[in-house]
């Protein structure tokens, strides 16, 4: 899933790499949904995060997500980060809202 460009790229202290899920384009009865009409993808899956944030007493507190994940995203924010033609987004750790449990 990570692929090449993650050999390249690597989040620092407490940043996720995330990809959004894709939109639906097509409602449970077969309606295509313009794009315009496309709500903003608020999950994502964590393609590679940082080594953590260090603490004020000096130790070094890891990120609380894992590659693989999905979790949910606020509605604005982030660094949109394009890495061989694909989009992705770096966040802080404390600015993911949750994770989904499988």
């Amino acid at each position: 899933m990570a692929g090449k460009a993650f050999r390249k790229f690597l989040p620092l202290f407490d940043r996720v790499l995330v990809e959004r899920c894709a939109a639906e384009t097509v409602t449970k009865g077969g309606i295509m949904i313009p794009e315009k009409a496309q709500g903003k993808v608020l999950q994502a899956t964590v393609v590679a995060v940082g080594s953590g944030a260090r603490g004020k007493d000096g130790e070094i507190h890891p990120v609380s997500v894992k590659v693989g994940e999905k979790v949910l995203l606020p509605e604005y924010g982030g660094t949109k980060i394009v890495l061989e033609d694909k989009d992705y987004y770096l966040f802080r750790d404390g600015d993911i809202l949750g994770k989904y449990l499988d």
